[in-house]
């Protein structure tokens, strides 16, 4: 099969890019040919009125786009175009070019940018529904979602109302995929059409060795932001009654207000390690107890779940979003209350003072990624994807 694919990179790298790149890998190891066009967010102007009136018109319909899919479809006859993020560049024009080439478009949704300009359902920290479902998004233009901008949420919100009115979302895209069945009621809730709609989750594309972990420390892995959690798991960690070693794993904006968390807490048996290259992560969960996820918002999948269970260790999860249904309480990890630094500590000192019930769990976790969430189960799946794009009609 000869599949286009079709992304723009972020400005800050993160897991979408990721999870595109093992995907296009995933592909060409098993025979296909793969075209991949690209844009790269990095290289936007930050300031100039003209550079972003002119950004904010691209991110509605962007002619460049649009001729450069068409160009790329004549030269090389894809049998399926996937798209991964389109914004700001390239825009959903470049579903109109496949259109009219008689392309099936797939779009992975891998955040909530359909239904919300901040993409996530957070504000000020909490959990926000109030732009789901409605025709223009004015809610999150008067709280600047987006970038903390008025002008810039405007931008977006305008592309999803022109967008909304015009169809494109029902009319131009074949089938959606959804990361979990979490992320596709909340999509239809949304409004997007149900029978669209599939779910694939993310995968974990590298081999790691069958588990053996140790059990040495809890582990967290993942972007110091706070849409992560990463404060309410500093806060737990300094009300823990025992002193659980830690280890942090990452960067973000954040990074500094931890670090000085952590040491005016005098948090010592926290070591905050900074960026770790991804294929050392593995090694760091080999020799952990459990991993937890802390995060406050709806995640579609976060990866760092995949990639513990596949090294058989365990995660202690927020009771929120696809993370209810990813890490099954009592089985493969713990549940607790989302944003309860008190509640998570609790969880902690239980996992940490329970090496045998943990280890039956990682045992689960690793049969979970075995069932689920391998790289040939991902592309079995995304075939199947594939295979009814192409014959469904739009």
């Amino acid at each position: 099969m000869k599949i286009l694919v079709i992304h723009c990179h972020y400005q800050h790298r993160g897991g979408e890019d990721s999870v595109c790149e093992a995907e296009i890998q995933l592909l060409r190891e098993a025979g296909h040919e793969v075209i991949v066009h690209v844009r790269d967010n990095k290289g936007i102007p930050n300031s100039g009125a003209f550079q972003k009136l002119a950004l904010a018109s691209r991110t509605i319909w962007s002619g460049n786009a649009h001729e450069e899919i068409r160009d790329v479809i004549a030269r090389s006859s894809p049998d399926v175009a996937h798209f991964h993020n389109t914004f700001p560049l390239i825009s959903p024009s470049a579903y109109y070019a496949c259109a009219e080439a008689g392309v099936p478009v797939v779009q992975s949704l891998h955040n909530y940018r359909l239904l919300c300009p901040a993409a996530a359902f957070l504000r000020d920290g909490r959990v926000c529904e109030e732009c789901l479902g409605r025709a223009v998004p004015w809610p999150g233009v008067l709280h600047g979602c987006y970038r903390d901008s008025r002008p810039a949420t405007l931008a977006l919100a305008t592309m999803l109302s022109v967008h909304r009115a015009l169809g494109t979302w029902r009319n131009k895209v074949n089938l959606y995929i959804a990361l979990s069945e979490f992320a596709r009621k909340k999509f239809i809730e949304g409004g997007l059409p149900a029978e669209r709609i599939m779910v694939k989750s993310n995968f974990v594309s590298d081999r790691p060795a069958r588990p053996g972990c140790r059990g040495d420390y809890g582990l967290w892995v993942g972007r110091f932001s706070e849409e992560k959690g990463i404060r309410v798991l500093l806060t737990a960690l300094g009300e823990l009654s025992l002193p659980v070693p830690f280890k942090l794993a990452g960067t973000g904006p954040l990074f500094e207000e931890v670090a000085r968390g952590i040491t005016q807490n005098e948090l010592e048996q926290v070591d905050l390690l900074g960026r770790v290259p991804p294929p050392n992560i593995f090694d760091l969960m080999h020799g952990a107890r459990f991993v937890v996820v802390p995060s406050v918002c709806f995640e579609n999948f976060p990866v760092v779940i995949a990639e513990a269970f596949a090294c058989g260790v365990p995660v202690v999860a927020s009771r929120i979003g696809s993370m209810v249904e990813l890490v099954e309480d009592g089985r493969t990890g713990l549940h607790f209350k989302m944003g309860d630094p008190a509640d998570l500590a609790a969880k902690v000192e239980w996992a940490w003072t329970h090496p045998a019930e943990m280890k039956e769990m990682g045992q689960a976790a690793r049969r979970e990624y075995e069932a689920k969430y391998t790289a040939q189960h991902n592309y079995d799946v995304l075939m199947r994807i594939y295979e009814t794009a192409r014959t469904k009609a739009v």
